[in-house]
């Protein structure tokens, strides 16, 4: 169902305040909930960061005595289980809301349908795929791990004019302008793991943070895909590892060497969590993070991550950041540029930051 006008327009005010705890609500989505009655809204709230308190219930909290004979709008199905909180579906029958508008429902298979099935039987008037599209769009990261048992995969990649990554033994190269970094910090915090191979952070030593003022509690956990465990324990990342996590992933074989069992106890000592799973099989890594409840994933590099991600069919969306400038012949040279994309994959949306261009593209399923 589409709903009317009203109802599009506080689900789609619903929907930018889901949005605001992105990457920070771990193992729960970030769910928003407005309370309205007689146009007028009495209770707004976003999933707290660490999962709880859920939206509805704050949202409720709110608007009071006042809920009662209210419409609730809620961008996924009010769950209908005991879990570490009582189900929001009970706390809005007891509010006695008298309509409930709901974007996306939940797959869950502890919900899939019984919150919304609990309202009914309460006598509650129940709207459902209002704004959905949306909606869906909002809840990717969630969504995807609860169907597919692995994070929402991102690729990043800043692009040269002359279709390089970077300048071999040169570290990072600055291909993009300040409105460009400032919005891939952006995602940073709306994210919750970050990834690169040992290459990219034995060449560029980076930090993988957010660094937007205000912003610097929202880093995601940083991964390295390190198989001989190469990372230096006087790295950025590890020596910032007890302050925003780091996770090595390492292969099986690694705990029958000396010479790395040494290196996985330096690690270790500065903070860094060495994860023993192949990184050559991503599906398997990919699940273990699921696990974790991490589920949205940003793949930054180098260009055999990306590859690696690319081959084995674990991307869903890519951000391609064209700069204006050029590398040259001593280039790394990305695994694919504007207008040569990996089959399976359509433009979704093109913005401009200064002299760059940001091109989003979406796998077609």
């Amino acid at each position: 169902m589409s709903g009317g006008a009203d109802d599009k327009r506080f689900m789609a005010a619903a929907i930018r305040l889901c949005r605001r705890n992105l990457g920070l609500t771990a193992t729960n989505p970030s769910v928003a909930c407005l309370i309205v009655k007689d146009g007028v809204i009495l209770g707004s709230a976003v999933t707290a960061p660490g999962g709880r308190p859920h939206a509805e219930t704050q949202a409720l909290a709110e608007a009071g005595e006042a809920a009662h004979g209210a419409t609730a709008y809620v961008t996924l199905e009010p769950c209908s289980h005991h879990g570490k909180t009582p189900p929001c579906a009970d706390a809005l029958i007891a509010a006695g809301v008298a309509r409930i508008v709901v974007s996306v429902t939940d797959p869950d298979e502890r919900v899939a349908g019984r919150g919304l099935s609990m309202l009914r039987d309460a006598g509650i008037a129940v709207e459902t795929g209002v704004l959905e599209a949306e909606g869906r769009e909002a809840l990717a990261a969630y969504l995807t791990r609860q169907t597919k048992r692995r994070p929402y995969v991102t690729l990043k990649l800043a692009v040269s004019a002359d279709g390089m990554l970077g300048r071999l033994g040169t570290g990072q190269v600055a291909i993009t302008g300040p409105v460009s970094r400032g919005q891939v910090h952006v995602l940073r915090a709306e994210t919750d793991a970050i990834l690169v191979g040992i290459g990219t952070a034995l060449a560029d030593d980076p930090e993988l943070t957010c660094r937007l003022p205000g912003l610097e509690a929202r880093s995601p956990v940083r991964i390295v895909l390190d198989p001989r465990l190469e990372l230096p324990v006087a790295s950025k990342l590890a020596r910032t590892a007890r302050e925003v996590p780091v996770i090595a992933v390492t292969t099986k074989e690694s705990a029958h060497d000396p010479a790395l069992a040494a290196r996985h106890e330096a690690l270790e000592a500065e903070g860094v969590e060495v994860l023993t799973c192949d990184p050559r099989r991503l599906d398997a890594l990919l699940a273990a993070l699921a696990t974790r409840g991490i589920s949205s994933l940003l793949v930054e590099g180098g260009a055999r991550a990306v590859r690696s991600f690319l081959d084995a069919g674990l991307v869903d969306r890519i951000l391609l950041f064209n700069g204006a400038g050029t590398i040259g012949k001593d280039g790394v040279a990305s695994p694919f540029v504007s207008g040569r994309m990996p089959d399976g994959f359509s433009l979704r949306r093109t913005a401009h930051y200064g002299a760059d261009c940001l091109q989003e593209y979406e796998r077609d399923d």
